[in-house]
């Protein structure tokens, strides 16, 4: 086994946290339900430690050596504010005890992973008045975790306002260096909505809490325009008439931005969400060089509508797969799937990028060379 520190990653998706992890990590399993996340994993990553079941499948005897890191990027629909509101009782969020089934035995077998990171989306924070979130910390703290929290938005990295929950447990064992804890919550990482969830936990759980300490982002970064193709694959651009159809469901306020746009005299690249308002379908625009969060394709109103107005010409079309990448941090070399909705899927259930490799870069990779020597002589033993 080489010296590179090494995970699992569950609920993998086409491997997007795998991508953030980067060189410096090895990954002994990836496992995902779907055989179309699984192809493209496959076609980027290989297949040699990819298992493609529902995790409930899983046997822990197939999860190989002791890992470093867990990452469990678990299914947001129960828990998104846009949900049902089932939680983590939901037949689709509910599979995080799948994952936690696999961590729990694996700490029996006396091999848990040294760290995980839970990752979904921040209405965790609030599902079931907090319960949810409260049950996940108390869980990762059983198993013998130190366990704090961060929201972290890939509109810091990235051109797409996408702010999602990190949870990463360390196990206590572990040494930390003190320069990665603060005394108290940082607003950049912790907002009010998980200090109110932190300020509701049980008080044999606070003490296993950490306030991690991850610096802030330094990267230059990319706006909307940059990422957009002129010539994109999978999608045409729309006809005079389907824009004009476009134009005619915005607001005034909406059609007042257009017009601002035109009176720039550069070019203006936005984004369309079509919502229901009022029990009407509206077009709702933006031009700050920001896309909104990319979902999956399961309406027409979830897929985000490009805009671009030079002038007097206005031009629309659907976000092409390969900017839907782009918006997630994955490089043009990435193999996507060739279907649209498959490749727009993919993206819109991923975990930004650049958002793990930070991550990885400012609290998970100081934290295992903390531990080298250590961790070195358990691998030989």
């Amino acid at each position: 086994m080489s010296d590179r520190a090494t995970f699992y990653e569950f609920f993998a998706g086409g491997g997007m946290a795998r991508a953030g992890l980067g060189v410096e990590w090895e990954c002994l399993l990836a496992n995902d339900i779907s055989p179309m996340k699984g192809a493209a994993y496959s076609a980027n990553f290989g297949d040699d430690d990819l298992r493609v079941c529902n995790i409930y499948d899983l046997k822990v005897s197939q999860l190989p050596g002791h890992a470093d890191l867990a990452w469990g990027s678990f299914p947001c629909q129960d828990l998104s504010l846009a949900g049902n509101g089932a939680g983590l009782d939901g037949e689709r969020s509910g599979v995080f005890w799948g994952y936690w089934q696999l961590i729990r035995s694996l700490n029996r077998q006396k091999r848990k992973p040294r760290a995980i990171v839970v990752e979904n989306v921040c209405g965790a924070l609030t599902s079931h008045g907090g319960s949810d979130f409260e049950t996940i910390i108390s869980a990762v703290v059983a198993e013998g975790y130190v366990v704090g929290a961060l929201v972290m938005d890939a509109v810091h990295f990235l051109p797409q306002s996408r702010p999602r929950l990190f949870i990463v447990g360390v196990d206590a064992s572990m040494q930390i260096p003190h320069s990665l804890v603060a005394e108290g919550p940082n607003p950049a990482w912790h907002p009010d909505a998980m200090v109110r969830a932190h300020n509701r936990l049980p008080v044999k759980v606070l003490k296993s809490w950490r306030w991690w300490n991850v610096e802030a982002p330094h990267e230059r970064l990319q706006t909307l325009d940059e990422l957009i193709e002129e010539e994109p694959l999978g999608v045409k651009w729309h006809t005079p008439a389907q824009t004009m159809s476009l134009l005619e469901m915005m607001s005034p306020v909406n059609r007042q931005k257009v017009l601002a746009a035109q009176a720039s005299r550069t070019q203006k690249v936005g984004t369309i969400y079509r919502r229901t308002r009022l029990g009407e379908q509206r077009a709702e625009v933006r031009f700050d060089g920001v896309s909104g969060c990319l979902r999956t394709p399961s309406g027409g109103s979830s897929r985000q509508t490009i805009i671009v107005v030079n002038g007097p010409s206005i031009r629309t079309r659907l976000l092409s797969p390969r900017e839907a990448a782009r918006l997630m941090g994955l490089s043009d070399e990435y193999v996507l799937p060739e279907r649209y909705n498959d490749a727009y899927h993919l993206a819109g259930d991923g975990v930004a990028v650049p958002v793990v490799a930070h991550l990885a870069k400012n609290l998970l990779n100081p934290i295992v060379e903390e531990n080298r020597a250590a961790i070195s002589g358990q691998r030989a033993a």
